[in-house]
């Protein structure tokens, strides 16, 4: 056959796959899975990142979840079901975990406590063999296996209150945001018991870790400023002024950046961690709770509580680039990465 021939055939045959190939869908092109864990619902929500819309939800069958956690492969959430009150209010005191399969949509599993200990942040530890729920009535963290679903023990905080976990990458060390005593406590996962407390402030509220793992972040509930703490002294590093008292936190992929939701200003506050200075302020919907950064660095999505709704913050512009409608009282995220 004649080259010139052969050229024209290669051609039609690469324009005849162009049109006949199915485009991926949205969910196939998409890296992952937000989680969004709507509150006044009582359903864990999945949302496309693709589309910015919530996909569907899944009914915790009890009350009340507030953080969800994500397993390694992304096929399953964790949901640990806390109670109808908030930390240090009179309600009831849940006593499990819901598993959650995001494909089908199901509940798969339950780990049960034995009794009400107000489970609410689980955190997985870096090789995701093991799973961290703080259990607050305990005054303690649950350590479960997340295969068998079996409790395999505690390790004790030595501090009432103990709402919110961070875990360093090399799996080492865990830090529990206290909220009522106002101390964040210095847990070696390892040997399983509490190394330090650190006194804060008289009341805080979450907790984040750098990238780095040198400086631990923690709200004061009781004026407009954020605690930076050194992990290799346990000590206050430097105080950060916020526009109003700060809530949840999350550093960007490359370090340079740390994220304040400021629920009382409806605004999130972007802390520059060279300088230690907030370098930029977004308005978002009412009652910033969670943020989340994206695994590419791109975006960090924001839950807004009273609002029903996620804010998707451009990190390039540091502009809220669309809003994703969630369910009643949307706070924790979680990311579920395709793979």
């Amino acid at each position: 056959m004649p080259r010139v021939q052969i050229v024209v055939l290669l051609l039609s045959i690469g324009s005849l796959l162009l049109v006949t190939a199915a485009p991926p869908s949205p969910e196939t092109r998409a890296q992952g899975f937000l989680l969004v864990v709507n509150k006044g619902e009582q359903t864990l929500g999945i949302v496309s990142p693709e589309t910015n819309q919530q996909l569907g939800t899944v009914a915790e069958g009890g009350t009340t979840g507030h953080e969800v956690a994500a397993s390694a492969d992304g096929r399953t959430a964790y949901v640990p079901i806390y109670g109808n009150s908030g930390v240090g209010r009179p309600g009831t005191d849940g006593r499990n975990m819901v598993v959650i399969d995001i494909a089908t949509r199901k509940v798969i599993g339950n780990v049960d406590f034995g009794h009400g200990v107000r489970p609410h942040c689980a955190v997985f530890e870096p090789k995701r063999s093991l799973l961290y729920v703080t259990t607050e009535i305990d005054n303690s963290v649950a350590v479960v296996d997340p295969r068998t679903l079996k409790i395999l023990g505690s390790i004790p905080t030595d501090q009432p209150e103990s709402h919110m976990l961070a875990i360093t990458r090399d799996g080492q060390r865990g830090y529990t945001a206290n909220v009522g005593p106002g101390t964040i406590s210095v847990l070696d996962l390892k040997a399983r018991k509490t190394i330090a407390v650190i006194p804060v402030a008289p009341k805080i509220q979450r907790i984040s870790l750098s990238l780095d793992d040198k400086l631990i972040f923690t709200a004061d509930q009781t004026k407009p400023q954020l605690a930076v703490i050194d992990t290799a002294t346990n000590k206050i590093k430097v105080w950060i002024p916020l526009p109003a008292p700060g809530y949840g936190t999350a550093s960007t992929r490359d370090g340079r950046w740390l994220i304040v939701a400021v629920p009382a200003a409806n605004k999130v506050a972007v802390v520059d961690l060279e300088d230690m200075k907030v370098a930029h302020v977004i308005d978002v919907p009412s009652a910033p709770q969670f943020v989340l950064v994206r695994p590419d660095n791109q975006l960090a999505y924001v839950s807004c509580d009273a609002s029903h709704q996620i804010a998707v913050v451009n990190i390039s512009t540091w502009k809220v680039d669309k809003l994703i409608d969630a369910g009643k009282g949307a706070d924790g995220l979680a990311w579920a990465a395709a793979k």
